[in-house]
């Protein structure tokens, strides 16, 4: 049965490309819908002695920095449709899963680095996706910067 509604989960760098490709293969193959998330993680409070520092601004800063990026990163693609992507607040795991169950998503791609040591033990974007996804789940397999 091909998918009906992809849901790209894109940290908007450059190595994300090879997975928002995979995804409109993937989506042009099926005829499914295309929506993109990118989520902002929230800035851990920071305590400056004892008085604990508003990062308010901040936070509303890198959360503005990323719409512009989330902008210019769909404009390369003619396919995404602006209203599909979406910019998130939270935890990437919680988002993701929180949008692909309200969008009805059958599939969620996600780019994956392959680490390794540590950080496998720590776990990462792609593995958090993975468990307790409320549909498929691809990893794009990312090449390691040269």
């Amino acid at each position: 049965m091909p998918y009906q509604h992809i849901l790209v989960a894109a940290d908007l760098t450059e190595e994300c490309d090879p997975v928002m490709h995979r995804a409109l293969k993937l989506a042009a193959s099926s005829g499914a819908k295309l929506s993109v998330i990118h989520v902002v993680e929230p800035m851990a409070m920071a305590f400056g002695g004892d008085v604990p520092m508003d990062l308010s601004m901040l936070q509303q800063q890198q959360f503005d920095q990323a719409r512009e990026r989330l902008d210019s990163f769909s404009a390369k693609y003619a396919e995404v449709i602006r209203e599909q992507c979406h910019l998130s607040y939270g935890q990437p795991r919680q988002e993701i899963h929180r949008l692909a169950s309200e969008q009805e998503c059958d599939l969620i791609v996600v780019g994956s680095r392959g680490r390794h040591g540590l950080a496998l033990l720590l776990g990462s974007t792609a593995n958090d996706v993975l468990h307790s996804a409320p549909c498929d789940v691809l990893a794009v397999r990312l090449k390691k910067p040269a």
